[in-house]
């Protein structure tokens, strides 16, 4: 995939010591319930290895941020119920999901992982953009 492409898939970018972490974001209009308060987006990461190690994704730790500035902190092992290893040139896709109270706030944080000469270190997740389309757009 070319660079272009792979920016207009994934707009959001963060490369920490040779792991790439790419995102995705969309609204989901139909698990969301604006009169009740609610609206819903689904986001996909892809973490990249470019280094010239394998490293394994242990934890992660999510700062949720809605329209009114209310901060949600999510700290969990792995991803979707994993923690993968990825080796040096390989990549590991997920998508999970994400509620507001508000139509619009933001996500970013760090996974934490170990390469394969022991050494932990947190790897950036960039900031994105949780953004519902306008009331009749």
């Amino acid at each position: 995939m070319t660079g272009d492409a792979m920016k207009s898939l994934f707009p959001y970018v963060a490369e920490t010591r040779g792991v790439v972490v790419r995102v995705s974001v969309s609204y989901l209009a139909e698990q969301s319930e604006p009169a009740r308060g609610r609206w819903f987006w689904a986001y996909h990461i892809r973490i990249e290895n470019e280094g010239d190690q394998t490293v394994q994704l242990l934890t992660r730790h999510w700062v949720i941020t809605d329209a009114r500035g209310a901060r949600h902190s999510v700290e969990g092992e792995g991803v979707i119920g994993e923690q993968p290893m990825i080796a040096p040139g390989a990549s590991f896709d997920y998508v999970s999901g994400c509620p507001l109270a508000t139509p619009s706030g933001g996500m970013q944080g760090t996974y934490h992982m170990v390469g394969a000469d022991g050494e932990a270190f947190d790897v950036a997740i960039p900031k994105f953009a949780l953004l519902a389309p306008a009331v009749g757009a």
